[in-house]
């Protein structure tokens, strides 16, 4: 059954982890937000102001791209 007890150390211990989180992620967003650009596609990177992908990145992209889409076409026939 629900006490009320469990349900005020839930709030106080959500509330805490929140703030926590919140400082955390204060302090450090700018590392984070540089690994997750790092890790991304080569197309953000320019969207951002980053490097220009080359062309044999941007044909190998494409030929992915093509090759999902002819997969999701043989899946649906």
């Amino acid at each position: 059954m629900f006490v009320k007890s469990d349900f005020l150390i839930g709030l106080v211990v959500g509330a805490v982890t929140g703030v926590v989180g919140y400082r955390l992620y204060d302090q450090y967003g700018d590392q984070l937000k540089s690994l997750v650009l790092q890790s991304s596609v080569p197309v953000i990177r320019t969207i951002t102001g980053g490097a220009e992908p080359s062309l044999e990145e941007l044909v190998a992209q494409k030929e992915r791209l093509e090759d999902l889409i002819a997969e999701k076409n043989q899946q649906s026939l």
